[in-house]
């Protein structure tokens, strides 16, 4: 609301988190949703407009989380919690995301509140893993918490897709929001970006369409599979090409940025090769057939409004200053706008190659927070003054904006939370 201008909006939205935001009431909940949903907003909107009461409500939010998710001996989190009730599930976090998707909001919060404590607790998670990084710098995404210590699952499975997509992303912005000091976080990074292409990164025939496929350990067992999720790469790719320690023009970071053209490019296949221009939920590609790139069956031809895409969009965008990546998407906005419309918001599309079906009657939080945003700041020729992606700015997985923690204002973080509660 505050990025687009919507003054009114936010100014009522603000209120409502004064007055009626409750965490007694709040039922079970993923501590590694919520964070990354609603503690980076509150967070992303306070750092935007200065609302004292957006900052406290997010100190009150993070730490009744931290609390509760941190009773644990190996520094691992329980992931499911109830606020109100102050319970935890007996299952701690098992998955790369849940565990490494913390960092960004969590370190953003001991700055402006100088609660250190909230920075320990989720970098020790990073730095336990980087001590049993792989050789070829790709985890597995299931982890195995065990007598108070984390090991990597023996069978799993490598992906930059579901439950694996977001902490390879957070290891390159967590470098970037420190100021780009913390040489552990970017090498992880590298390590792992070393990984996907040596044994990952594939292209499909007829047309040569780059991929991101996954891998079942042991044995190295590639599955020719990409989840939309992975379309974030693209963006993330580029940025890391962008602020490669050895310069963009390196051999790595054009090898890196080529990569993330190449697989935007698929990515918006994915939407213009369908009846609909909406994108299904995965697609497999199809190395035993020459002559065809990729298939889906009908039990993931649907589209629930996913941003991935259109993030790498407009990264691209604000990096290249290339108008293709305007072009496709105002392709799929016009999609998105001809199909996925309904009287109360926008709904997930059940079968993508299927013109006329009526949208579902559910609208995830993040069309709004990442899909809908991305989109207007790929139009908006301002985007990259409120915006600097290089230098001042870091946008967590939801596409909340947390300025870098040099660049923070020690002064604004003395908002006398204490006094305001």
């Amino acid at each position: 609301l505050y990025l687009v201008g919507l003054t009114d909006e936010f100014r009522r939205a603000v209120a409502w988190v004064e007055t009626s935001l409750s965490l007694s009431s709040v039922p079970e909940i993923s501590f590694f949703e919520t964070c990354i949903r609603a503690l980076g907003g509150l967070l992303a909107a306070w750092d935007l407009s200065g609302e004292e009461v957006l900052l406290r409500r997010a100190d009150e939010l993070g730490g009744r989380m931290m609390e509760l998710a941190f009773q644990t001996a190996s520094g691992v989190p329980y992931n499911n919690i109830v606020l109100g009730e102050g319970l935890v599930r007996a299952e701690v976090a098992n998955t790369l995301a849940q565990v490494g998707t913390l960092q960004l909001e969590y370190r953003y919060l001991a700055r402006v509140t100088g609660k250190e404590e909230y920075a320990t607790a989720v970098e020790r998670i990073v730095k336990d893993l980087g001590m049993i990084q792989p050789e070829n710098g790709l985890f597995p995404f299931q982890l195995d918490v065990h007598m108070g210590k984390v090991k990597l699952a023996v069978n799993g499975i490598v992906t930059f897709g579901a439950n694996g997509d977001s902490f390879y992303e957070y290891l390159l912005k967590a470098w970037l929001q420190g100021g780009r000091k913390e040489e552990y976080l970017r090498y992880m990074y590298d390590k792992a970006v070393d990984g996907m292409h040596e044994l990952l990164v594939h292209t499909s025939t007829p047309s040569g369409l780059t991929y991101i496929a996954e891998m079942k350990i042991p044995g190295n067992i590639i599955d020719h599979k990409m989840d939309h999720l992975v379309c974030f790469m693209g963006a993330t790719l580029a940025l890391g090409a962008y602020t490669h320690p050895a310069g963009l023009e390196s051999e790595k970071a054009q090898r890196d940025l080529k990569t993330a053209k190449a697989l935007t490019y698929t990515c918006y296949q994915m939407y213009a090769r369908t009846k609909t221009g909406l994108s299904p939920e995965l697609i497999r590609f199809t190395p035993e057939l020459p002559n065809l790139d990729y298939r889906y069956t009908a039990d993931i031809s649907y589209y629930i409004l996913r941003p991935e895409t259109v993030e790498s969009f407009f990264v691209l965008y604000q990096l290249t200053g290339d108008n293709v990546y305007r072009d496709w998407g105002w392709e799929i906005f016009q999609s998105i706008v001809a199909h996925c419309i309904t009287d109360g918001g926008f709904g997930a599309y059940k079968n993508i190659e299927r013109v006329g079906d009526i949208p579902e009657d559910r609208m995830e939080s993040f069309f709004v927070a990442e899909t809908l945003k991305y989109l207007y700041l790929l139009f908006d020729d301002d985007a990259g003054e409120k915006l600097d992606l290089l230098n001042k700015h870091v946008l967590t997985t939801e596409a909340h904006p947390l300025t870098m923690l040099d660049d923070i204002d020690v002064k604004r973080s003395n908002l006398q939370i204490g006094r305001n509660r």
